[in-house]
C-alpha cells in the first residue's frame, strides 16, 4: 500500500464486514471482553454490548497481518505482517487502552510467523517465516531487540508455532516440521538458548502449541491429527491422543485452548471439527462440526469459547452442551460486485466467487445467502422496484432471485457464451410491469432481454466490442445505454434501433463507466490509471485526471448531485474527488488487496468498498 504523503483528510471507517480466518490463532479474546482479530492490513477490536457491536481499527501495517498476540494483562496487542520477497516485515506493538501505535519492530524478513508475550509483559518473542526462520526476543519497555537465534537446526524443517510459559518470563517454546524446542533467555549474556524435546521415533509437524497453567506440560497440535503432550521440565514426550488411531482428527489439529479447572483441552481441526479432550489421557469427550478449518480457538469465559474458521466464520460454542452458534460471517474470497436497491440504503448485496449475500447496512449482519454450487457470480443488480435480485454467472446464465426468500424466480439460459459480466435494468415500460435487462458478456456482446411475468425474450444482440464487457449504465429515459469493455472502447447504444450512437476510445482496459447526473457527460476509469470525462453527445474527451500513481482503477461511482465521485482500485485506496475541480478531498486507507468495486449509498450516508480479500468496508460519507 503506498504511503499517503499529502494533506488529504482521511475517510472515517464506520464498520468492517470481514474476518481474516486464514491467520493462525488470529481470533483472540481480550481480558475485558473485547475480541481482537485481523482483516487484511487492519487489526479490529470489537466489543458487543446492549445489542450493538462497536469496532475500533488499528491501522499501521503496509500489507496483510499474518499473526496476532494479546498480552496477559491486556495492555498490549502485537501484530506481525507479510511483505514482499527481500523486504523486512514489521511487528507493531499497540497500546490497547489508547488504541495507539507504541513500537514498530523491524528485523524479520518477508513474514512474521508467530508472536507471544511473556506473562508479565516484559518481553515479546517473535518467530520469522520460512525465508527468515529466526527467533527474536524484544524488550517491550524499550521497543528494541535483546537477542535472536536461528529457530531450528539445519536438519529440521520450518518452525511454525510459538508459545510463552504462563509463569516464567524467560522461557518459551517453538514447534514446527520435526522440531520442538524449549528456549531459555539469559538476559545478562543477551542470549537465548534452545533445548530440543525428545520425541523418540515420533516425527510430527506441529501447527499449534498451548501450555498448561502450571507450566508442567505443553500440548502440540499436529498435521497428523493427534495431540502431543510433552513434559516441559524433562523435555520428554509423554503421551499422544486420542488414544485410538481411528479417532485421529482429519486434516490435522490447527488450534487448541485449555480449560484449567476442568482438566479439558479444546482443539480445532482442519475438517471443521471442534473437540473436547479429557486430560491427562486425551480421551474425546464431545465434538461439534462447523464450516471451514478451525484456525483459532479462544476461551471466552468459564462456560464458553469462540472459534474462528478459514471460511471467515466466527462461532460461539458453549462448553456444557457443545452447541456451536454462528456469531458472525462474511465472504472469504474475492467480491466481484456490490449494489444497493434503488432508493434504499438499508440493505445492499454483494456477489463473490462462492455466493451472493444480502447485508443489513446498519448492523453489518448477513440477512440472506444465495449459493449456486461450483459457480461464480460476476455481477448483480436490483430490479427497479426492488422485488428481484438479478445476477450474471460464469456459466453464461442470468438468474433472478427473490431478495427476501432467496428463491429462484427465473433463469435465462445461454445469455452469453463466456459468462455474464455486466448487467443493468430499465424502468417498467408498460402497466404490466414488463422491463428490459441489458447484459454484457465475456464474448463482447451487449444483449437486450424483454422480461415479462411469464417469459424472457432476447430482443437484440449488439456485437461491436472485441473484449469482455465490464460495465453497463442506462440513461434515465431508458432510450440509451453505455457499455465499457476491456478492448479499450466505450460504446453508447441506441436502445430503440439497437445501433451504436457514439464510441469512445482510449489506450486502456475500461473497468467502469458512469453517467453524470444530468447525463451530459460520461466518466470512465480503467487500467491507464486515469479518470476521463467525456462529452455524451459526440464522444469527445473533455479532460483526464491522473487518479492513481500505481495501478488500475476498478470501481467508480458518482453522487446524485454530481458534486463528488468516488474511485477504488488496485492501489488499495478509496479516493473521493470533487467533480468540477478534479481534486482529491478524502482518502480511505484500510484495504490490503485490490478494491474491486465502490458504491455510494442512495441516501449519501456512506461509501461501501469491496475487495479481493472478501472484505466489505463502510466509510462515513463526509459532511461537506
Amino acid at each position: 500500500m503506498p504511503p499517503i504523503t499529502s494533506d488529504f483528510t482521511h475517510l472515517e471507517l464506520e464498520t468492517i464486514i470481514g474476518f481474516g480466518g486464514a491467520v493462525p490463532q488470529g481470533l483472540l479474546k481480550h481480558s475485558d471482553g473485547h475480541m481482537v482479530y485481523s482483516l487484511g492490513s487492519t487489526v479490529v477490536i470489537e466489543s458487543s454490548g446492549e445489542g450493538k457491536k462497536s469496532q475500533d481499527f488499528l491501522q499501521g501495517h503496509t500489507n496483510t497481518v499474518s499473526c496476532l498476540a494479546v498480552s496477559k494483562s491486556g495492555k498490549f496487542i502485537a501484530s506481525g505482517q507479510v511483505t514482499h520477497m527481500g523486504f523486512q516485515a514489521d511487528i507493531i506493538i499497540w497500546d490497547f487502552e489508547n488504541r495507539k501505535l507504541l513500537h514498530r519492530l523491524t528485523l524479520h524478513k518477508v513474514k512474521v510467523q508467530a508472536l507471544a508475550f511473556s506473562p508479565n509483559d516484559k518481553y515479546l518473542a517473535s518467530l520469522g517465516g520460512e525465508d527468515d526462520n529466526s527467533v527474536i526476543v524484544w524488550d517491550l519497555a524499550k521497543g528494541a531487540a535483546i537477542c535472536g537465534s536461528p529457530a531450528g537446526k539445519d536438519s529440521a524443517g520450518v518452525t511454525l508455532s510459538l508459545a510463552y510459559l504462563n509463569n516464567d518470563d524467560n522461557i518459551f517454546v517453538t514447534g514446527g516440521h520435526s522440531t520442538l524446542r524449549v528456549w531459555e533467555l539469559n538476559l545478562t549474556q543477551r542470549k537465548v538458548r534452545a533445548t530440543d524435546c525428545q520425541t523418540g521415533q515420533i516425527k510430527r509437524i506441529v501447527k499449534c502449541i498451548t501450555v498448561d497453567s502450571d507450566d508442567e506440560f505443553m500440548y502440540c497440535g499436529t498435521t497428523t491429527g493427534d495431540l502431543l503432550q510433552v513434559n516441559l521440565r524433562t523435555k520428554l514426550f509423554k503421551v499422544s491422543g486420542p488414544p485410538k488411531e481411528k479417532d485421529l482428527f482429519s486434516m490435522g489439529v490447527l488450534s487448541a485452548a485449555l480449560y484449567k479447572d476442568d482438566n479439558m483441552i479444546v482443539v480445532g481441526c482442519g475438517d471443521g471439527t471442534i473437540a473436547a479432550l479429557k486430560l491427562p489421557k486425551l480421551n474425546i469427550l464431545r465434538t461439534v462440526k462447523v464450516s471451514g478449518s478451525v484456525t483459532s480457538i479462544a476461551v471466552y469465559d468459564d462456560n464458553s469459547f469462540v472459534a474462528g474458521t478459514a471460511y471467515s466464520n466466527i462461532y460461539h460454542v458453549t462448553k456444557k452442551d457443545f452447541k456451536a452458534t454462528l456469531k458472525s460471517t462474511c465472504h472469504y474470497s474475492a467480491i466481484n460486485d456490490i449494489c444497493f436497491p434503488p432508493n434504499s440504503s438499508e440493505v445492499f448485496a454483494t456477489a463473490s466467487d462462492t455466493d451472493i449475500r444480502i447485508w443489513n447496512a446498519m448492523t453489518a449482519t448477513e440477512l440472506l445467502r444465495i449459493a449456486v454450487p461450483n459457480l461464480e457470480c460476476n455481477c448483480i443488480t436490483f430490479k427497479k422496484d426492488g422485488s428481484s435480485l438479478i445476477s450474471g454467472w460464469n456459466d453464461g446464465k442470468i438468474r433472478a432471485f427473490g431478495p427476501q426468500s432467496g428463491r429462484l424466480q427465473y433463469e435465462i439460459h445461454d445469455a452469453h457464451k463466456r459468462g455474464v459480466t455486466a448487467l443493468a435494468v430499465t424502468d417498467p415500460f408498460n402497466q404490466r410491469g414488463d422491463f428490459r435487462i441489458v447484459s454484457g458478456g465475456g464474448d463482447g456482446q451487449v444483449r437486450v432481454w424483454k422480461v415479462t411475468k411469464q417469459i424472457q425474450i432476447l430482443e437484440d444482440a449488439m456485437k461491436e466490442h472485441k473484449g469482455t464487457v465490464t460495465c453497463i449504465k442506462i440513461r434515465k429515459n431508458n432510450l440509451e445505454c453505455v457499455s465499457s469493455s476491456s478492448d479499450g472502447s466505450c460504446i453508447v447504444w441506441d436502445l430503440t434501433r439497437y445501433v451504436r450512437n457514439q464510441v469512445l476510445f482510449a489506450p486502456s482496459f475500461f473497468k467502469a463507466v458512469a453517467y453524470f447526473p444530468d447525463e451530459s457527460q460520461l466518466l470512465t476509469s480503467g487500467t491507464d490509471r486515469k479518470v476521463a470525462y467525456w462529452e455524451a453527445f459526440d464522444g469527445s474527451l473533455i479532460r483526464e485526471l491522473e487518479a492513481s500513481q500505481s495501478d488500475t482503477i476498478n470501481g467508480l461511482d458518482i453522487t446524485a448531485d454530481g458534486r463528488f465521485f468516488v474511485i477504488g482500485g488496485s492501489d488499495k485506496l478509496v479516493k473521493m474527488y470533487r467533480y468540477e475541480e478534479g481534486d482529491v478531498v478524502f482518502v480511505g486507507v484500510g484495504h490490503s488487496t485490490d478494491i474491486t468495486k465502490v458504491k455510494i449509498s442512495p441516501d449519501h450516508r456512506c461509501v461501501v468498498s469491496v475487495s479481493a480479500e472478501g472484505a466489505v468496508f463502510s466509510w462515513k460519507f463526509p459532511d461537506i
